[in-house]
């Protein structure tokens, strides 16, 4: 067996994020397979040079919106693209790869936005993905990275009680992510730091709160329970720049 290392990130803006160093982070960070959340672009609007690795694009209808990307030194056996319903899939949100002993997701959970505007879909969107990824896991162990928009317990956040009702942080929301968990997937990084304390992936722009580490652990790598064992690090570098989001990595025997 060997072990992979998977790096998620969402970059709010993939343009953007090249102008602010994403090319050093990817470098440095050398991951197998590299995951993105919220590219914002189609993929003719960039030209990205990744030597050794396999490109694989999912961009949203709506034009510097969204999108999600996986770019991997492995070729995937095959990739899909979205969830397979139409309502779910104009938005880019979901990438697919199936390495053969296992299925990648990359994703972009719909954030339910202010005044929960956006709950009602959310949740709906919920259910799909949870049989979505029943289905793929009776065929073979499944890992989900990505933007989630979700802190799921009051650890993940530094504000529980401020943000209680708060899209990101509702009882529906923190219900459907504790509901996926008890169907056979496991935290990883809550797995092997069960106690650990102002571990978080993501930081709003306002009042320095990055600074201050005013932040919310929403990104995540969510794995198949019977490969819980194979799980050997998870980490977040909170020290990359360039989003608002860091990234978050995954190191799995497989």
């Amino acid at each position: 067996m060997k072990t992979l290392k998977y790096i998620s990130w969402n970059v709010n803006g993939l343009r953007a994020c090249i102008k602010k160093g994403f090319m050093d982070a990817f470098n440095a960070l050398d991951a197998d397979c590299f995951c993105l959340q919220e590219t914002k672009l189609q993929p003719h609007q960039i030209e990205l040079e990744l030597p050794g690795y396999h490109q694989y694009w999912n961009s949203a209808v709506k034009k510097g919106y969204s999108g999600t990307a996986i770019f991997t030194k492995e070729e995937p056996l095959s990739v899909t693209y979205g969830l397979g319903i139409e309502e779910h899939d104009q938005e880019g949100r979901l990438i697919t790869a199936d390495f053969g002993s296992h299925y990648l997701l990359c994703c972009y959970t719909p954030n339910s936005q202010r005044g929960l505007a956006r709950l009602s879909y959310r949740m709906t969107w919920e259910k799909a993905m949870k049989e979505y990824m029943t289905k793929l896991a009776a065929e073979k162990p499944v890992i989900l990275c990505g933007d989630l928009n979700v802190a799921h317990e009051d650890i993940d956040i530094a504000n529980p009680a401020s943000n209680h009702k708060n899209a990101g942080f509702t009882d529906e929301e923190r219900g459907r992510m504790t509901d996926l968990l008890a169907a056979g997937f496991t935290d990883s990084f809550r797995h092997l730091h069960p106690d650990e304390k102002d571990a978080y992936s993501w930081w709003s722009y306002f009042a320095k709160a990055r600074e201050r580490n005013v932040g919310w652990r929403i990104d995540y790598f969510l794995v198949s329970s019977v490969w819980k064992d194979h799980i050997k690090g998870a980490s977040i570098h909170s020290d990359i720049l360039g989003s608002d989001h860091c990234p978050v990595e995954l190191d799995l025997e497989c």
